[in-house]
């Protein structure tokens, strides 16, 4: 079968959906399939003398230039596979092929129609997530993470007869417990040999929760079970409001900055750790309870869907709005390790890539099998 995968305007520097498209590459090449994988190319945001305006002259690679050559892409290729929901546009350009559409997560969508004040949306922000929502509304086929991201679209598009399937992600690398921490690592954390730690991976968007963490780790921090502990932040630098907060609860020296780390030295992280503390208060998905679980690694997060869904019964979960009662019940949980341990290594079989990438191709087939006689 030869696929083109549709995936991100590189200068919009989303990582997971990178991993997304380049793990869809891998994963189906190694089936046997053709497949090319296209972006809209940087061209007139290279012209832009001010930064402010990069992302309005992206829109025009995006939108202006990448559909033609999209839709010449498209003629040579059995299926279209457009990797991104926030792509949904670019449906119409391939409506002549047998064509679906990953949707990751409802959040800037949501957002957009005002369901979250904690993050407002400029005027040119919520025209784009109602031209999104259009496309997913024209859409047939549908892949979705979980199914609380299924649930959600479904809120949003109503009854449209699309074709919604729920179909996990897997691990997009190959993490395993018993990595040591490396001494250049613990050497730029300042950690000191056997400093216990917990960790937490993530960005500064409202959902991920970086100041439900600190309050947290805040009233565990006062606890005698931690009172040696530190919290390790991997992932996005902090804010300027998170560095505030952190001077707020009188953490100083107890938070360390990570930053930016290699999976192999994630691996490590996870593998080493107390446990991850993942309070997130939205997500489409949650790929760092599964990466955790996979390193052996206790995961700490709120009992919600998707992280409760992605987590299964692998988990301590806490309410997050509620620092104080989520810090007791770390505590407890904590005291059965290994059980958590068992449990999070059972609850990766769910998301065995092999099976993952079976229902994928199930799904392709089921498309291509849908087309007119006269088309196939």
């Amino acid at each position: 079968m030869r696929i083109l995968v549709v995936g991100n305007y590189e200068l919009d520097a989303q990582e997971s959906m990178q991993r997304y498209a380049t793990w869809l590459e891998r994963t189906l090449e190694g089936r046997g399939h053709r497949v090319t994988v296209a972006n809209p190319r940087p061209f007139f945001s290279r012209l832009a003398r001010r930064r402010g305006l990069v992302k309005y002259l992206g829109y025009l690679d995006k939108f202006l230039l990448f559909p033609p050559r999209l839709r010449q892409l498209a003629k040579a290729h059995d299926l279209v596979h457009i990797a991104d929901h926030s792509n949904s546009m670019y449906l119409r350009t391939v409506r002549g092929k047998p064509n679906l559409i990953t949707c990751h997560d409802l959040l800037a969508i949501r957002a957009a129609r005002g369901e979250f004040p904690q993050s407002p949306t400029g005027w040119s922000g919520r025209l784009l997530q109602r031209w999104i929502l259009s496309g997913l509304r024209a859409a047939r086929n549908v892949l979705c993470n979980s199914a609380k991201t299924a649930n959600d679209l479904k809120a949003l598009t109503g009854e449209t007869g699309a074709e919604v399937r729920v179909v996990p992600l897997s691990l997009n690398w190959s993490y395993r417990p018993g990595a040591t921490l490396p001494s250049d690592l613990v050497s730029r954390l300042g950690l000191r040999p056997g400093q216990p730690y917990l960790l937490h991976v993530g960005g500064n968007f409202w959902y991920k929760n970086r100041a439900g963490v600190l309050h947290i780790f805040a009233r565990l921090a006062a606890m005698e079970e931690f009172s040696t502990a530190v919290l390790v932040v991997a992932g996005k630098p902090l804010t300027a409001e998170t560095i505030s907060l952190i001077r707020e609860e009188r953490l100083g020296e107890r938070v360390i900055e990570a930053g930016s780390v290699t999976n192999e030295e994630l691996q490590a992280l996870y593998g080493n750790a107390l446990a991850l503390l993942f309070p997130s208060l939205e997500e489409g998905f949650g790929w760092p309870i599964l990466e955790a679980q996979a390193c052996g690694c206790p995961v700490i997060t709120t009992c919600r869907p998707p992280m409760s869904e992605v987590a299964g019964e692998a988990a301590i979960f806490i309410d997050p709005a509620n620092p104080q009662t989520a810090a007791t019940a770390i505590v407890e949980g904590l005291q059965d390790r290994e059980r958590l341990r068992t449990a999070g290594f059972l609850n990766l079989v769910r998301f065995d890539n092999e099976a993952i990438a079976d229902k994928y191709c199930n799904f392709y087939e089921a498309i291509l099998g849908d087309r007119p006689a006269s088309a196939r």
